[in-house]
């Protein structure tokens, strides 16, 4: 059975990067007459992908909580390649803060840019923050959700990793509410590993964070909320952390 599980894990994986090929230069008139046929592109390649899933690696989806339709900032716990996929399957319009390096790869890089994503130089620190807070003022012409992972990378499940002070400057230059993410999907998808596990992956929205609030007071609750929600929807899983 195992056996199984892996085959079907690569003939997902190998398909869902070949597919990425084909939507994209489907749809890349539209996505070059404008933004919103990139973001048609994007939508259509993330259904894609969690209907192929759930197909072939059993691996179900579920969003929960009220899903944004407004221009907010959204603060969310990152575990792997497919909780990109959910939450960009689940938002209208949305944008994200993205690696620089990302704006290289094929197709991925260029639809990105075109549906208005921050590229961000990791490596610079103090540097990077300055440029992103500039990039993203910019962008604020192109409405959308601001989609920014606090902790800068994926974090498995049971691991920890500090949350970075950009996400509390984004929120104070905004002046937007924050919508806070919680999700399990690194329990079946796990960090460097060709494995797709079945289950039910949740993406859970959960209640806004009010703009206004003293930056260590917005970032001590937001890492709370997210952090507790996403280990309570991991123990739903039946992770048990080590």
């Amino acid at each position: 059975m195992i056996a199984i599980r892996w085959l079907l894990s690569l003939i997902f994986v190998v398909q869902m990067y070949l597919m990425m090929a084909v939507i994209a230069i489907v749809f890349f008139p539209l996505a070059l007459a404008s933004r919103e046929g990139a973001l048609a592109a994007c939508h259509a390649y993330a259904r894609w992908v969690i209907f192929t899933a759930r197909i072939l690696c059993g691996l179900r989806t579920e969003v929960r909580g009220e899903v944004p339709q407004d221009e907010v900032l959204i603060a969310a716990k990152h575990q792997s390649f497919f909780d990109i996929i959910v939450i960009f399957g689940a938002l209208p319009r949305p944008k994200f803060i993205m690696k620089r390096e990302l704006i290289w790869t094929p197709f991925l890089g260029q639809y990105a840019l075109r549906i208005g994503c921050v590229p961000v130089d990791r490596g610079k620190r103090g540097a990077a923050v300055a440029k992103m807070r500039a990039d993203v003022e910019k962008g604020r012409a192109q409405p959308g959700q601001l989609v920014i992972y606090p902790q800068g990378t994926r974090v498995a499940p049971g691991a920890s990793k500090p949350y970075k002070p950009g996400i509390g400057l984004l929120y104070q230059q905004l002046g937007q509410p924050c919508v806070p993410v919680a999700t399990n999907i690194g329990v079946f998808w796990p960090k460097r590993s060709l494995l797709r596990k079945p289950g039910l992956a949740v993406v859970e929205f959960l209640p806004r964070i009010g703009p206004g609030l003293a930056m260590g007071e917005f970032m001590a609750r937001l890492e709370r909320e997210v952090e507790t929600r996403s280990n309570e929807l991991m123990a739903e899983a039946g992770f048990v952390a080590q």
